[in-house]
């Protein structure tokens, strides 16, 4: 009985798997990850003229440039200076603590803008026909009987 088993050596995953579909390859390679780091890709020019005012305003956010020789994966795309640029880009990382503080910051702005919205709005409201402003959503099922 044992003898028309086929052993686990001779299954092949391999086939059984289903094929890969192609994808086109990504614009903008991924730097490794360095726990600590937040990489972003920075616009240096915007079709063919230099964007000074943008660079520089994400260096002072705190952005600095990543060097070619720190991440020798991205090494054929190096620019004059030693820097990681690809197509008017250049290849920037920032501490993730400081990123953190930049996402807080912005998500607290955007919330007060909101808010004082929604202030706006409920201050033409009246008895006699009331506005409807619910900022969440719910979800209920039937009844079973």
């Amino acid at each position: 009985m044992a003898d028309n088993r086929t052993s686990r050596e001779l299954e092949n995953r391999e086939k059984s798997q289903r094929k890969q579909s192609w994808a086109p390859p990504t614009t903008l390679p991924e730097p490794s990850p360095q726990p600590g780091w937040t990489f972003r890709w920075i616009r240096t020019s915007l079709m063919g003229q230099a964007d000074p005012t943008n660079s520089s305003a994400k260096f002072r956010e705190g952005w600095e440039p990543v060097k070619a020789a720190d991440h020798p994966e991205l090494g054929m795309q190096a620019g004059p200076n030693g820097n990681i640029e690809n197509g008017g880009l250049l290849l920037c990382k920032a501490p993730t603590e400081l990123m953190e503080q930049r996402r807080s910051h912005y998500a607290t702005q955007s919330q007060s803008q909101m808010e004082a919205v929604d202030n706006n709005f409920m201050r033409q409201n009246d008895e006699r026909m009331p506005l409807f402003s619910e900022k969440r959503s719910t979800s209920s099922f039937g009844r079973g009987k």
